[in-house]
């Protein structure tokens, strides 16, 4: 989770496929059914892949001179990058730090604890977890999240990743059926606005995200460190893009090198700072396999 064009070479084509997902079974009377993936476009498996959270720029110089960009992730606040396949990040399951007191006004959306206050992903202080227990309550999630989604499509994204799908697995509050009819959700309104949609990470219900729930391609971050690429590229096939980072490789004793030599890792992964900060920062890091 988180934060002067010069195009090169020809134009990125785009895979379309016309995939008829599953239709997953609601978890309360009242949730909406998941529609076909018709005529949605997957993100090229080939090319230059960047992760731009953080701050969004044009162009990479891989040390022979700038090039362009044929697969990005920008925040929903971003605008896409014209000539590329763009993806749109929402946070789905967790609230961002900008939007405290929007979420203030629907405090009955998010997660509380057994005494009644509220719950703060330790990882991110600032982001309270959302809570997908009831159908009203995704009904309301949705009725947040669902413009930022329309507003991605809108915009020019073609594609849009949902981030901390996992809450489920990080919370005991939460309601593991109720997370994955939200997510369906989510999957339905960026169908309806004709865009893809990714899992992101939840390595351990990849083929239930993509059969049942309707995901179309996914995202992952540190698969590469903890061996579980292949739970992603047996099911998806070449349609992941991957994220590593060097403090948690270094944790692992593992280099990014090793990471591409891995069999089951993805065409098109990258190393990337953990902020995520702007090609021109002193912390800035990329590298692609």
């Amino acid at each position: 989770m988180n934060r002067t064009m010069i195009l090169a070479g020809a134009a990125v084509a785009m895979t379309a496929v016309s995939a008829c997902a599953s239709t997953p079974q609601s978890s309360e009377q009242g949730d909406e059914p998941v529609p076909a993936a018709a005529d949605i476009v997957l993100p090229p498996t080939s090319g230059v892949f960047d992760y731009q959270l953080g701050g969004a720029y044009d162009e990479l110089d891989l040390g022979d001179g700038p090039v362009g960009i044929d697969v990005v992730v920008r925040d929903s606040t971003a605008e896409p990058l014209a000539g590329a396949y763009s993806v749109c990040y929402v946070n789905g399951f967790q609230t961002q730090p900008d939007d405290a007191d929007l979420w203030s006004e629907h405090e009955d959306l998010l997660l509380h604890d057994a005494d009644g206050e509220l719950v703060i992903d330790p990882e991110w202080p600032d982001e309270f977890v959302l809570d997908p227990g009831t159908s009203g309550q995704r009904d309301g999630i949705v009725d947040v999240i669902g413009p930022v989604i329309d507003g991605c499509a809108a915009g020019g994204f073609d594609a849009v990743e949902i981030d901390n799908l996992d809450t489920w697995t990080r919370f005991d509050e939460i309601d593991a059926e109720g997370a994955h009819a939200l997510a369906a959700a989510y999957v339905a309104r960026a169908h309806d606005a004709g865009m893809a949609i990714a899992q992101k990470n939840a390595a351990e219900i990849t083929e239930f995200a993509h059969d049942d729930l309707g995901f179309d391609f996914a995202v992952t971050e540190e698969c590469g460190v903890w061996q579980e690429c292949a739970s992603y590229t047996d099911v998806y096939g070449d349609h992941v893009l991957q994220i590593e980072y060097p403090g948690a490789l270094e944790d692992e004793g593992m280099t990014f090198d090793q990471v591409c030599e891995l069999p089951d890792r993805a065409p098109l992964t990258i190393l990337r700072d953990l902020d995520l900060v702007a090609a021109g920062d002193d912390d800035y890091a990329y590298r692609a396999c």
